[in-house]
């Protein structure tokens, strides 16, 4: 087991490595001057030159990479006498739009980001397995049915049609909550909740179908196996077997999946964060994009990618403990 699990962390590393340096490859190549998108339509040519030598981007591209990961763990520092200032480590960059370190940006959105994030999962796992439940337990009643009507309607809803309209019923037409203004939950957690029970339901409408057709599927093929049978022939009450035996054998394949979806999900709610305006990572990337702020599009990219990655490695631990044949295999 100890060998499966360092293989599986020194994977991760090498493909969180890999990432960072594609996408700062990609974003460095762009046929674009990053000095000159420092200072706006006021830049001169001076100007221009003394940001390129400040923020580095006079060096070969190769150096910069090394100072970004040098940066990222132990701080740097830009400019030299008056003119210099330091981001501490892990430092992902100096954005000039802003103003500020861009891990200071990040760290100020990704509790908003978070917070949607952990919201909608607990919301569509909790909706997804339960009528899934359900689903298996009334196939082919009239349970059976409206479920699946609910999980075609939520798969076809675009994400911001869905916002929006979840927006105009219940802020602008029956007024019954107020337009989503974020506030810390240690600040006033009612109000917290206020503000995001629109976009945990959003999330959890979008995603919870697939759950829902997760769980029925696995309990009814757990159900035709023929140790659930001989369990329930041998006078082991129903509840118990559902319980322990078809839920447990059933929950495996979701919880791999769940992982995987809560990672992209914390890594880019943009759809959400922006029909609600809520200051997420995913309305500071949109910001980015249209300020042409390199630094922070690099930095959300990353970020994006390191929770895929570094879910997708607690997947894979997971189903090694679960699933010994995993280990064996890999």
């Amino acid at each position: 087991m100890i060998a499966y699990v360092t293989r599986r962390i020194l994977f991760a590393g090498v493909l969180l490595l890999v990432v960072s340096l594609f996408t700062f490859l990609l974003f460095a190549l762009l046929p674009t001057d990053p000095a000159a998108l420092t200072c706006g339509k006021a830049c001169t040519p001076e100007r221009i030159e003394a940001n390129r030598v400040r923020l580095g981007y006079d060096k070969p591209v190769t150096t910069q990479y090394w100072l970004f990961l040098k940066g990222v763990f132990a701080g740097r520092t830009y400019g030299e006498g008056q003119g210099e200032f330091t981001c501490p480590a892990p430092s992902l960059g100096y954005s000039f739009s802003e103003k500020d370190c861009v891990t200071t940006l990040i760290g100020r959105t990704l509790p908003v980001t978070a917070s949607i994030a952990a919201g909608g999962f607990a919301l569509w796992m909790i909706v997804g397995i339960g009528l899934g439940m359900v689903s298996a337990l009334k196939r082919g009643r009239w349970p059976d049915r409206a479920i699946s009507i609910f999980s075609v309607i939520g798969l076809s809803f675009p994400t911001f049609f869905l916002a929006l309209l979840l927006l105009f019923i219940f802020v602008i037409w029956t007024q019954i909550l107020p337009f989503p203004s974020y506030v810390a939950p240690q600040d006033d957690f009612i109000g917290w909740c206020k503000a995001l029970i629109l976009p945990w339901c959003t999330i959890a409408i979008i995603s919870a179908p697939s759950y829902i057709r997760l769980t029925r599927f696995g309990m009814l093929e757990t159900m035709n196996e023929d140790y659930v049978r001989l369990g329930i022939a041998k006078g082991l009450k129903r509840s118990v077997v559902l319980r322990k035996y078809v839920l447990r054998s059933a929950l495996i394949p979701i919880v791999t999946v769940a992982g995987l979806d809560f990672g992209i999900t914390l890594g880019g709610a943009v759809f959400t964060e922006s029909v609600f305006s809520l200051p997420g990572m995913g309305k500071l990337s949109i910001r980015a994009v249209i300020d042409s702020d390199l630094p922070v599009l690099v930095a959300t990219t990353l970020v994006a990618a390191v929770f895929i990655i570094v879910f997708n490695l607690l997947v894979d631990l997971f189903y090694g403990f679960v699933d010994p044949r995993v280990r064996v295999r890999t």
